[in-house]
């Protein structure tokens, strides 16, 4: 049994992932539907290895008979257009921020609260969470199981891709005119971004926290447990493809390094890449292409009575986003939640 499936944003850098990673997982599809703006209607993008598809027009687009919608169009968008599709009986799953936070949206990543998806039929929306929330849950979950999460500080290391394919091109046009001796001029980040780092991701709140910091804080807290307190410092890195993660962890009681080392191994969706050696570390170049959380350099953390510290990283494009929002579509057919509104 194939389901129609649609892509909104099938031409950014998000969806073109998302349909990257639909045919390479063969999820279930009797038809693939690309959805862009108007202006994007007509252009061609590729399903697995042979297929091309032609972008069609979101703002005419009527999803009558579409079973899931995998959205990554942007948050105002997605405001006006998820409902819709939801409306006409299609899921939507979206990747934008505009949900999250909503009481009546689950907000899902498979790994840790699949559970969460039971409640989806009141707004038929459920919402991706935010790139560095996912990576940093999937790799706390098992060790809140082995003894409870108290306090998380956290700083990340984030790559351009996050902020879209433009902001990669600043990237390499900036580094390509270093080394010509041409002036590097901001465009899409606030300073340049080539060999240089900037503490400043999304939008300024009144409390000085920017609000990709506020995201990873109440997501984590919806996902995972509402008690835990996390502190973020989110950081802009010249990196293409993955975001970094310094995590420090409080726990209520006792946890060992090889408690922890024994959990995370056996988790879903992680991969343990920690030898004290060089090298013995995964990196942004290390997983780009790759599905899982990387976990390295767990040790403990002797400035609390119980606290551990490590790093992970993952590729934010397929993790971070396409990945999860094509598993939670997979974990709707598995748990026989998703009724198949096409004949």
């Amino acid at each position: 049994m194939g389901y129609r499936v649609a892509v909104v944003g099938a031409t950014g850098n998000v969806g073109r992932e998302m349909l990257k990673t639909l045919a390479e997982r063969n999820f279930p599809v009797s038809e693939v539907i690309a959805l862009a703006s108007g202006r994007s209607a007509g252009r061609e993008v590729s399903f697995g290895e042979d297929a091309v598809l032609k972008v069609q027009n979101l703002e005419t687009f009527d999803f009558s008979g579409v079973d899931i919608g995998l959205f990554s169009p942007g948050a105002s968008v997605s405001a006006v257009h998820a409902p819709r599709a939801a409306a006409a009986g299609c899921v939507v799953i979206d990747n934008t921020s505009q949900f999250r936070m909503d009481h009546d949206v689950p907000l899902v990543v498979p790994e840790v609260n699949p559970g969460a998806l039971r409640g989806f039929r009141r707004r038929n929306i459920i919402a991706n969470p935010n790139c560095s929330t996912i990576q940093m849950v999937v790799a706390l979950k098992p060790l809140h199981e082995v003894a409870r999460i108290k306090r998380v500080v956290v700083s990340t290391y984030q790559s351009v891709s996050g902020a879209g394919k433009e902001a990669m091109d600043e990237l390499f046009t900036q580094t390509r005119g270093i080394f010509v001796n041409d002036a590097a001029t901001p465009e899409v980040f606030t300073k340049p971004i080539a060999f240089n780092c900037i503490p400043h991701i999304d939008k300024f709140m009144d409390d000085g926290f920017t609000k990709e910091e506020w995201k990873m804080a109440v997501e984590t807290r919806k996902i995972l447990d509402p008690d835990i307190q996390v502190v973020a410092t989110c950081v802009r890195v010249p990196a293409f493809i993955g975001h970094g993660e310094a995590v420090h962890v409080e726990f209520e009681t006792p946890i060992t390094v090889q408690q922890a080392w024994a959990a995370l191994r056996e988790a879903p969706g992680l991969t343990v890449l920690d030898r004290r050696e060089d090298g013995g570390y995964a990196t942004q170049v290390d997983v780009a292409g790759e599905d899982p959380v990387f976990v390295s350099r767990l040790r403990a953390d002797p400035t609390v009575p119980h606290g551990l510290a490590f790093w992970c990283v993952a590729d934010n494009l397929r993790k971070g986003a396409a990945l999860n929002a094509v598993q939670i579509a997979e974990e709707l057919v598995r748990q026989g939640l998703l009724e198949k509104q096409s004949a």
